[in-house]
């Protein structure tokens, strides 16, 4: 974890080998499930672990904030960045049953104490949240259109509440109807690996 500690000094090492204990738990289920390919596994502090992390360049939670990762299939974003904030509670959404069970699996290893897994569609989970966070799961009109009664109206962070989605390519045919309620951050600001070249934050305000 050399790399996402160059990049988050201020990491502690109990958080360091927990990401450390994370890749090797997730390689273990990769084995059996597939989650990612075997060229990406090669890759997976960066383009998975460090790519998850970069949401928290965006934003730091405060504490005490809850967070629903949709669609979180192996986990991403949701486990690095409950490693990396402990005091906020992340629930993991995903529908198909044997991602939610490695899922779960790797919580209960990592002794994950923040986390709640459930398998089911989003719009389906009758709580609400400060932030919906997702990876590479569909459209934004789609994420919003699961996730925007899920969003709690009281605001406790520096950022008003809504959904901050990672994904890449052009996308301004994507999110021309949300106006000025959108905001893209490219994450070469933050990280020089040519991997992110093409990578963005979006953040959309409820």
């Amino acid at each position: 974890m050399e790399l996402v500690r160059s990049y988050f000094p201020d990491l502690d090492d109990g958080r360091i080998k927990k990401l450390a204990e994370f890749s090797a738990c997730f390689g273990e289920w990769n084995s059996k499930l597939n989650l990612i390919s075997r060229k990406d596994l090669d890759q997976l502090e960066t383009r998975h672990i460090l790519h998850s992390l970069s949401i928290a360049k965006f934003i730091r939670f405060s504490d005490n904030s809850n967070v629903m990762d949709l669609g979180c299939g192996g986990g991403f974003p949701g486990l690095p960045l409950a490693i990396y904030f402990p005091n906020i509670e992340f629930v993991l959404v995903d529908s198909i049953r044997k991602k939610i069970d490695a899922v779960n699996d790797m919580v209960h290893s990592l002794e994950l104490q923040n986390v709640t897994v459930i398998n089911d569609r989003a719009e389906n989970v009758k709580r609400k949240f400060d932030f919906v966070v997702s990876r590479a799961v569909a459209p934004m009109n789609k994420l919003w259109a699961w996730c925007r009664n899920g969003i709690e109206k009281s605001e406790n962070n520096a950022l008003p509440n809504g959904l901050i989605a990672l994904k890449g390519g052009d996308l301004k045919v994507e999110l021309n109807p949300f106006g000025q309620r959108v905001v893209v951050q490219d994450l070469s600001r933050y990280f020089k690996e040519d991997f992110f070249d093409t990578k963005k934050i979006v953040y959309l305000r409820a």
